[in-house]
């Protein structure tokens, strides 16, 4: 009985975000939670979850397989495959989230991208932003949670670190492969890799 009013419950609402404008790909795989609210213009692609206390504001894009719970969601934001929004989360106007990207409780500001492979925790990122695939916050401690703080148009470069707490200035840059541990100076690059290494006419042990 219960499985059969939580089919009941979906039917419903399924065709009540049809019947608002919702575009919807194989809206039988689509899953809502009966306080969703969302906007004009707005196309979800098959497999998406969305949770209690989503709102989505309009001309979003939801593809397939993202899951999203207690977030809100700004208008002409991208979202996904494969992307997981978690609670306290605020996707700001015209920004984007990409496949396999986790966000927990952290603001993307407007035009900001974090398209790749990355987790953002605890965090604000500003305007304009770009973060780079292979990007996480090491917001943890083990004890606390520490805060990141991105301001606009900052440039993270691919499988970096950033090890709250800490704040990137404005339009700083953080080199690709980077482990960063303190704050960045405003328009300043920050790089922290080890150095090289090269052998000449290096030869493998034989067996």
């Amino acid at each position: 009985m219960k499985q059969l009013n939580l089919k009941k419950l979906q039917d419903s609402l399924r065709k009540k975000f049809l019947k608002s404008g919702v575009k919807m790909i194989a809206p039988d795989t689509i899953y809502f939670s009966k306080d969703t609210k969302v906007g004009k213009n707005v196309t979800i692609e098959p497999y998406v979850v969305i949770g209690a206390k989503v709102k989505i504001g309009n001309s979003v894009i939801i593809k397939s397989f993202s899951h999203l719970e207690n977030c809100r969601i700004e208008s002409k934001v991208e979202i996904g495959p494969y992307a997981r929004i978690r609670p306290g989360t605020i996707l700001k106007e015209g920004s984007k989230v990409g496949n396999f990207v986790e966000i927990k409780k952290s603001t993307v500001g407007k035009k900001s991208k974090v398209n790749h492979l990355t987790y953002i925790g605890d965090t604000s990122i500003g305007k304009s932003v770009n973060v780079g695939a292979g990007t996480i916050t090491c917001n943890y401690d083990g004890i606390k949670k520490n805060k990141t703080r991105i301001k606009d148009n900052v440039f993270i470069g691919s499988n970096s670190s950033l090890v709250a707490p800490l704040t990137l200035e404005e339009s700083s840059i953080v080199g690709a492969g980077s482990v960063i541990t303190r704050s960045v100076k405003k328009k300043s690059l920050a790089l922290a890799r080890a150095q090289q290494l090269e052998v000449k006419n290096y030869k493998r042990k034989s067996k």
